[in-house]
Protein backbone atom coordinates (compact mmCIF):
# COMPACT_ATOMS: atom_id res chain seq x y z
CA UNK A 1 0.00 0.00 0.00
CA UNK A 2 1.16 3.40 -0.73
CA UNK A 3 0.01 6.54 1.66
CA UNK A 4 1.11 10.30 1.00
CA UNK A 5 0.32 12.52 3.92
CA UNK A 6 0.08 16.29 3.24
CA UNK A 7 1.09 18.17 6.39
CA UNK A 8 2.97 21.18 7.66
CA UNK A 9 4.26 19.32 10.20
CA UNK A 10 5.81 15.87 8.28
CA UNK A 11 8.08 15.49 10.87
CA UNK A 12 5.22 14.21 12.96
CA UNK A 13 5.28 10.95 11.06
CA UNK A 14 8.58 10.12 11.91
CA UNK A 15 7.26 7.63 14.36
CA UNK A 16 6.03 4.90 11.67
CA UNK A 17 9.92 4.52 11.40
CA UNK A 18 9.05 2.36 14.65
CA UNK A 19 7.40 -0.77 15.67
CA UNK A 20 5.56 -3.20 13.05
CA UNK A 21 4.76 0.03 10.72
CA UNK A 22 8.27 0.58 10.89
CA UNK A 23 9.16 -2.90 9.62
CA UNK A 24 6.17 -3.30 7.24
CA UNK A 25 7.82 0.11 5.23
CA UNK A 26 11.29 -1.64 5.49
CA UNK A 27 9.96 -4.29 3.81
CA UNK A 28 8.13 -2.87 1.67
CA UNK A 29 4.81 -3.81 2.58
CA UNK A 30 3.76 -0.18 3.09
CA UNK A 31 5.32 2.94 1.66
CA UNK A 32 4.72 6.25 3.33
CA UNK A 33 5.63 9.51 2.49
CA UNK A 34 4.85 13.14 4.58
CA UNK A 35 5.03 16.02 2.49
CA UNK A 36 4.95 19.45 3.40
CA UNK A 37 2.15 21.82 2.29
CA UNK A 38 4.53 24.64 2.61
CA UNK A 39 6.44 23.62 -0.05
CA UNK A 40 3.87 23.91 -2.99
CA UNK A 41 3.48 27.95 -1.75
CA UNK A 42 5.34 30.92 -3.65
CA UNK A 43 5.42 33.77 -1.37
CA UNK A 44 8.22 34.26 0.62
CA UNK A 45 6.30 33.37 3.96
CA UNK A 46 5.56 29.85 2.45
CA UNK A 47 1.77 31.41 3.72
CA UNK A 48 -0.89 28.76 3.97
CA UNK A 49 -3.95 30.01 5.74
CA UNK A 50 -5.82 33.56 5.27
CA UNK A 51 -8.76 35.36 7.07
CA UNK A 52 -12.51 33.75 6.53
CA UNK A 53 -14.88 34.96 4.43
CA UNK A 54 -17.75 36.27 6.13
CA UNK A 55 -15.70 37.24 9.39
CA UNK A 56 -15.75 34.52 12.35
CA UNK A 57 -12.41 33.53 14.15
CA UNK A 58 -9.14 32.04 13.61
CA UNK A 59 -7.83 31.29 10.21
CA UNK A 60 -8.77 28.94 7.21
CA UNK A 61 -5.98 27.17 4.56
CA UNK A 62 -5.75 28.18 1.47
CA UNK A 63 -7.26 26.61 -1.37
CA UNK A 64 -3.74 26.96 -3.68
CA UNK A 65 -1.08 25.14 -1.59
CA UNK A 66 -3.77 22.06 -1.54
CA UNK A 67 -4.61 22.03 -5.03
CA UNK A 68 -0.96 21.96 -6.45
CA UNK A 69 -0.24 19.18 -3.43
CA UNK A 70 -3.01 17.31 -4.33
CA UNK A 71 -2.20 17.43 -8.23
CA UNK A 72 0.71 16.18 -7.60
CA UNK A 73 -0.23 13.46 -5.94
CA UNK A 74 -2.97 12.14 -7.90
CA UNK A 75 -0.68 12.52 -11.38
CA UNK A 76 -3.46 11.23 -13.88
CA UNK A 77 -6.19 9.62 -11.37
CA UNK A 78 -9.83 10.02 -12.80
CA UNK A 79 -12.72 9.83 -11.32
CA UNK A 80 -13.99 6.98 -13.79
CA UNK A 81 -10.79 4.55 -11.79
CA UNK A 82 -13.76 3.18 -9.01
CA UNK A 83 -10.90 -0.49 -8.28
CA UNK A 84 -8.63 -0.53 -5.34
CA UNK A 85 -5.51 0.95 -7.08
CA UNK A 86 -7.42 4.27 -7.33
CA UNK A 87 -6.05 7.05 -4.95
CA UNK A 88 -8.60 7.67 -2.00
CA UNK A 89 -7.89 10.88 -0.47
CA UNK A 90 -8.95 11.38 2.86
CA UNK A 91 -9.65 14.49 4.66
CA UNK A 92 -9.46 14.06 9.17
CA UNK A 93 -12.74 16.33 10.28
CA UNK A 94 -15.20 16.50 13.02
CA UNK A 95 -17.85 16.96 10.21
CA UNK A 96 -17.31 13.57 8.51
CA UNK A 97 -18.31 10.44 8.78
CA UNK A 98 -17.09 8.31 12.09
CA UNK A 99 -13.30 5.61 11.54
CA UNK A 100 -14.97 2.31 13.06
CA UNK A 101 -12.86 -0.96 12.42
CA UNK A 102 -14.82 -2.23 10.01
CA UNK A 103 -13.59 1.13 7.65
CA UNK A 104 -9.95 0.23 8.35
CA UNK A 105 -10.56 -3.19 7.15
CA UNK A 106 -12.41 -1.77 3.66
CA UNK A 107 -9.42 0.87 3.38
CA UNK A 108 -7.11 -1.71 4.51
CA UNK A 109 -7.53 -3.55 0.30
CA UNK A 110 -6.75 -0.17 -1.17
CA UNK A 111 -3.78 0.82 -2.78
CA UNK A 112 -3.15 4.40 -2.53
CA UNK A 113 -4.74 6.54 0.29
CA UNK A 114 -3.84 10.16 0.41
CA UNK A 115 -4.36 11.91 3.55
CA UNK A 116 -4.61 15.98 3.94
CA UNK A 117 -3.80 17.13 7.66
CA UNK A 118 -5.80 20.45 7.95
CA UNK A 119 -5.29 22.99 10.82
CA UNK A 120 -6.83 26.17 12.09
CA UNK A 121 -10.48 26.73 11.23
CA UNK A 122 -9.90 24.22 8.19
CA UNK A 123 -9.20 24.23 4.61
CA UNK A 124 -11.18 26.22 1.85
CA UNK A 125 -14.18 24.00 1.27
CA UNK A 126 -13.20 24.50 -2.57
CA UNK A 127 -10.77 22.30 -1.85
CA UNK A 128 -12.57 18.99 -1.60
CA UNK A 129 -15.12 19.82 -4.10
CA UNK A 130 -12.11 20.44 -7.04
CA UNK A 131 -10.86 17.01 -5.31
CA UNK A 132 -13.81 15.22 -5.88
CA UNK A 133 -13.69 16.27 -9.17
CA UNK A 134 -10.45 13.99 -9.78
CA UNK A 135 -10.78 11.10 -7.29
CA UNK A 136 -12.91 9.64 -4.84
CA UNK A 137 -13.14 11.72 -1.43
CA UNK A 138 -13.94 11.15 2.01
CA UNK A 139 -14.06 13.45 4.99
CA UNK A 140 -13.66 11.01 8.35
CA UNK A 141 -13.99 11.82 11.97
CA UNK A 142 -11.96 9.71 14.44
CA UNK A 143 -14.56 10.87 17.33
CA UNK A 144 -16.61 13.38 18.68
CA UNK A 145 -14.20 16.00 19.93
CA UNK A 146 -11.79 18.38 18.57
CA UNK A 147 -7.98 18.80 17.95
CA UNK A 148 -5.32 21.20 17.01
CA UNK A 149 -5.15 19.51 13.72
CA UNK A 150 -5.21 16.07 11.54
CA UNK A 151 -2.13 15.25 12.30
CA UNK A 152 -3.15 13.17 15.58
CA UNK A 153 -5.96 11.70 13.45
CA UNK A 154 -4.54 10.22 10.50
CA UNK A 155 -1.45 8.40 12.82
CA UNK A 156 -4.56 6.55 14.46
CA UNK A 157 -6.04 5.88 10.96
CA UNK A 158 -2.47 5.07 9.50
CA UNK A 159 -2.14 2.63 12.20
CA UNK A 160 -5.18 1.08 11.94
CA UNK A 161 -5.31 0.29 8.84
CA UNK A 162 -1.89 -1.03 8.13
CA UNK A 163 -1.75 -3.05 10.92
CA UNK A 164 -4.58 -5.16 8.75
CA UNK A 165 -2.38 -5.35 5.45
CA UNK A 166 -1.21 -8.68 5.51
CA UNK A 167 2.15 -9.88 6.56
CA UNK A 168 2.33 -6.05 8.82
CA UNK A 169 1.53 -8.43 11.99
CA UNK A 170 2.78 -11.33 12.98
CA UNK A 171 0.25 -13.80 13.94
CA UNK A 172 -3.17 -12.76 11.43
CA UNK A 173 -4.87 -14.80 14.25
CA UNK A 174 -4.77 -12.50 17.11
CA UNK A 175 -6.21 -9.51 14.50
CA UNK A 176 -9.29 -11.80 14.35
CA UNK A 177 -9.90 -11.75 18.07
CA UNK A 178 -9.49 -7.74 19.09
CA UNK A 179 -12.27 -5.76 19.59
CA UNK A 180 -14.44 -4.27 17.22
CA UNK A 181 -14.11 -7.42 14.95
CA UNK A 182 -16.85 -8.80 15.43
CA UNK A 183 -18.83 -6.12 16.78
CA UNK A 184 -18.32 -6.78 20.15
CA UNK A 185 -15.27 -5.55 22.86
CA UNK A 186 -12.33 -8.00 23.17
CA UNK A 187 -12.49 -10.13 26.22
CA UNK A 188 -9.74 -9.48 29.27
CA UNK A 189 -6.45 -11.05 29.02
CA UNK A 190 -4.27 -12.64 31.63
CA UNK A 191 -0.88 -14.49 31.08
CA UNK A 192 1.61 -15.57 33.66
CA UNK A 193 2.05 -15.69 36.78
CA UNK A 194 -1.21 -17.73 37.57
CA UNK A 195 -1.35 -15.04 40.99
CA UNK A 196 0.20 -11.59 40.85
CA UNK A 197 -0.31 -9.70 44.33
CA UNK A 198 -3.70 -11.31 45.64
CA UNK A 199 -5.12 -11.63 41.99
CA UNK A 200 -5.84 -14.87 40.79
CA UNK A 201 -6.27 -15.52 36.91
CA UNK A 202 -9.67 -16.94 36.52
CA UNK A 203 -9.70 -20.90 36.91
CA UNK A 204 -11.39 -21.43 33.65
CA UNK A 205 -8.50 -20.64 31.71
CA UNK A 206 -6.18 -22.72 33.31
CA UNK A 207 -8.52 -25.94 32.98
CA UNK A 208 -7.62 -26.92 29.40
CA UNK A 209 -10.85 -27.27 28.10
CA UNK A 210 -10.94 -24.96 24.80
CA UNK A 211 -14.42 -25.00 24.36
CA UNK A 212 -15.34 -23.75 27.61
CA UNK A 213 -12.93 -21.33 27.64
CA UNK A 214 -14.12 -20.54 24.42
CA UNK A 215 -17.68 -19.58 26.06
CA UNK A 216 -16.39 -18.04 28.72
CA UNK A 217 -14.44 -15.36 26.58
CA UNK A 218 -17.81 -15.00 24.76
CA UNK A 219 -19.24 -14.51 27.54
CA UNK A 220 -17.19 -11.85 28.33
CA UNK A 221 -16.93 -9.89 25.42
CA UNK A 222 -21.16 -9.85 25.73
CA UNK A 223 -20.97 -8.68 29.15
CA UNK A 224 -18.11 -6.00 29.17
CA UNK A 225 -19.76 -4.48 25.98
CA UNK A 226 -23.25 -4.68 27.20
CA UNK A 227 -21.41 -2.31 30.44
CA UNK A 228 -19.01 -0.61 28.56
CA UNK A 229 -20.95 -0.07 25.11
CA UNK A 230 -24.31 -0.48 24.87
CA UNK A 231 -24.36 1.19 21.72
CA UNK A 232 -22.62 -1.51 20.25
CA UNK A 233 -25.27 -4.31 20.62
CA UNK A 234 -28.23 -2.14 19.71
CA UNK A 235 -26.34 -1.50 16.48
CA UNK A 236 -26.13 -5.30 15.92
CA UNK A 237 -28.93 -7.53 15.23
CA UNK A 238 -31.91 -8.19 18.00
CA UNK A 239 -30.41 -11.86 18.68
CA UNK A 240 -27.37 -10.70 20.15
CA UNK A 241 -28.53 -7.80 21.98
CA UNK A 242 -31.38 -10.87 23.68
CA UNK A 243 -28.23 -12.83 24.27
CA UNK A 244 -26.36 -9.73 26.53
CA UNK A 245 -29.51 -9.20 28.37
CA UNK A 246 -29.96 -12.61 29.57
Amino acid sequence: MRIDVVTIFPEFFDVLDISLLGKARQSGLLDVSAHNLREYTHDRHRTVDDTPYGGGAGMVMKPEPWGEAIDELLGDATPERADASAPLVIFPSPAGEVFTQKMARELAHREHLIFGCGRYEGIDQRVFDHVATRAEVRLVSIGDYVLNGGEVAVMAMIEAIGRLIPGVVGNPESLVEESHEDGLLEYPSYTKPAEWRGLEVPPILLSGNHKAIDAWRREQQLERTRRVRPDLLRAETPEKAETAEA
